[in-house]
């Protein structure tokens, strides 16, 4: 007996992409992956092409996996992909010691970070065809508005009573 098969954690129109323990801190990576985040994926690694950070290699090296997934594994279009989660976290960290003057020590932090992105196709055929369906009425052209109408005056006990 086997384990069963765990469900997928994307959407079926995703893609994900990991890499581990890069030697870079998070919060520059976090940098370079807030510029791409939201991109479509050829803009994105023109980005990352002539980004001057050294983290952005390393990166577009992690993009251009994630559409490789999507493109082989998925068998999504490359052309509608998006780049929908980039995210970098704190990984483990290298603590070592620089000696100092007067017998004492200084702490040296060397950060690793976890990278990942995932990408998804954007849903264009859906939205041109709810485009199609909608009815004509609803065109730019602004609809006259009907003049609302008169509420009933209802009769209240005193006057029931009067009558």
């Amino acid at each position: 007996m086997s384990k069963q098969k765990q469900p997928r954690r994307l959407a079926d129109n995703e893609a994900k992409a990991m890499l581990t323990s890069v030697k870079t801190s998070p919060q520059k990576a976090g940098l370079v992956m807030r510029q791409i985040r939201g991109m479509h994926v050829e803009k994105a690694l023109a980005t990352l092409m002539f980004s001057p950070k050294a983290v952005a290699r390393d990166i577009k090296a992690l993009l251009e996996s994630a559409i490789a997934n999507a493109e082989n594994n998925h068998d999504l279009n490359v052309d509608n992909l998006f780049v929908k989660s980039a995210v970098a976290d704190k990984s483990f960290v290298l603590k070592r010691w620089r000696a100092r003057a007067r017998g004492r020590g200084a702490k040296i932090l060397k950060p690793r970070a976890h990278l990942s992105v995932i990408v998804a196709e954007k849903e264009i055929e859906k939205k041109a065809e709810a485009k199609k369906a909608s009815p004509k009425a609803e065109s730019k052209a602004p609809a006259k508005k009907a003049a609302p109408a008169k509420a009933k005056k209802t009769e209240t006990k005193e006057e029931k009573a009067a009558k």
